[in-house]
């Protein structure tokens, strides 16, 4: 019987695991190439996992909630539409073989991790945090697992952490004996209990999932780094009146509306090739500098969520290649059709209060980035300028920027020199120059 294997797929760099949100089929089910099978959702974007091949659903091995590493099997199709069980596999198996069938090659996971003395298999992800919160795999072997067959997942890990090693979160297997030779963490997070009123005419809203995980991203950078907030205001009047002058011919030319958001990119990405130290993301005691230049983009989602895709080598792209990536990101955002690999390698992020109509604001560091610059409203104000005939009251276009930045690697001067660069660029905006 010739089956093929789907596998939880790659879904960018550093994603090494998904949560299976929805399950499209059934076993039994006949499905055709492209048909949909199942839902995964990762820290950014959720992704509709397509069949490759046309079959019968034989088994499923995943369950909605469930999170899956990169390279497990999550269904198996036959091919030949044989006999089907009837009964969902109850075991995943924790490594993959490589299997040719008709032709077609299936990927081989080329790193199976270690386990521990009680062979408990923890992923590369449970190491990885285990490691950097200093926990052992003695004390892993007491964590209760929330996985099939009670492995431990990063959620029960975070949780772990995030509570302190308490009985409530310790395996029941496991003798008092042996938690008292694994002592709890001593620096474990502990959140504050807030008392609330809540009246018969207040509504509860329970939080989506994207939420959740900005809401915990943000606190978290909070807690990472010490944040820092400059302001300058720019004189953007070159810039908006030749903008307002060629809007028309440019997206005559090339099909896209010109916003002012491609011009701001177009100086943060000149600015950060010019002070590269702005340009890092920090790991514990050391700083990596980043060669890219990649500008991640807010954009605010039609649920009301915010998505950051990334402009990748942005200052090797001109002011058509930006407005373009610009305009598919957001059109992609607020339909929220971003793809995780839009999502990924940002290291620096430029977020517009404007667009809302506000004239500053103090926006929170998109970890592991170590600043983030927020562009307000651009208005008409009365300036003083200087003329042959002395001082002048004329009226200009103004915009304040804001860089919120990381003040274990980034100075006051450095943030501000770097701030008043974009300042600058954006005033100087040559007036000459053609679409």
């Amino acid at each position: 019987m010739s089956e093929f294997e789907v596998l939880i797929p790659k879904l960018g760099e550093s994603i090494q695991e998904a949560t299976v949100t929805k399950i499209f089929v059934n076993i039994g089910d006949s499905v055709k190439e492209d048909d949909l099978l199942f839902e995964v959702a990762t820290d950014k974007v959720d992704s509709e996992i397509p069949s490759p091949v046309a079959g019968t659903i034989r088994s499923i091995n995943c369950h909605v909630d469930e999170l899956l590493a990169v390279g497990k099997v999550a269904m198996v199709i036959d091919l030949n539409n044989g006999k089907i069980e009837s009964h969902l596999s109850a075991e995943i198996p924790m490594t993959l073989k490589s299997k040719d069938t008709e032709g077609m090659k299936i990927p081989i996971v080329d790193h199976i991790p270690e386990k521990s003395k009680n062979a408990r298999f923890y992923s590369p992800l449970v190491k990885k945090i285990a490691k950097k919160e200093g926990i052992g795999l003695n004390e892993l072997d007491l964590i209760e697992g929330s996985g099939i067959g009670g492995r431990l997942q990063k959620i029960d890990l975070i949780r772990f952490i995030e509570e302190g090693a308490t009985t409530a979160n310790i395996s029941p297997s496991h003798s008092k004996e042996q938690i008292s030779q694994n002592p709890p963490l001593s620096e474990a997070i502990v959140k504050p209990v807030i008392a609330y009123s809540i009246g018969a005419e207040d509504t509860i809203l329970e939080m989506d999932r994207v939420r959740k995980l900005i809401s915990k991203h943000m606190v978290m950078s909070k807690q990472t780094a010490p944040h820092v907030t400059s302001f300058v205001e720019a004189d953007a009047t070159e810039m908006v009146l030749w903008r307002n002058q060629y809007k028309d011919a440019f997206q005559a030319k090339y099909g896209e509306k010109l916003t002012f958001l491609p011009f701001f990119a177009e100086a943060t990405a000149k600015a950060l090739s010019e002070f590269p130290m702005i340009n890092v993301s920090v790991d514990g005691d050391k700083i990596i500098v980043k060669k890219k230049i990649n500008v991640g983009i807010a954009v605010a989602t039609n649920s009301g969520n915010l998505m950051v895709p990334v402009i990748r080598e942005a200052n090797t792209k001109n002011l058509y290649g930006l407005t373009r990536e610009i305009n598919q990101f957001a059109e992609a955002g607020r339909n929220e059709k971003l793809n995780p690999d839009n999502l990924q390698g940002g290291t620096f992020t430029i977020t517009n209060f404007g667009s809302f109509g506000n004239s500053m604001g103090t926006p929170i560091i998109n970890q592991p980035q170590v600043a983030i610059l927020a562009i307000g409203t651009i208005e008409k104000k009365p300036a003083v300028i200087e003329t042959p005939m002395g001082d002048a009251i004329v009226v200009r276009h103004k915009v304040f920027l804001s860089l919120s930045y990381d003040h274990r690697v980034v100075d006051g001067m450095l943030g501000g020199r770097f701030l008043r660069r974009i300042a600058d660029l954006i005033a100087d905006f040559d007036t000459k120059r053609l679409i």
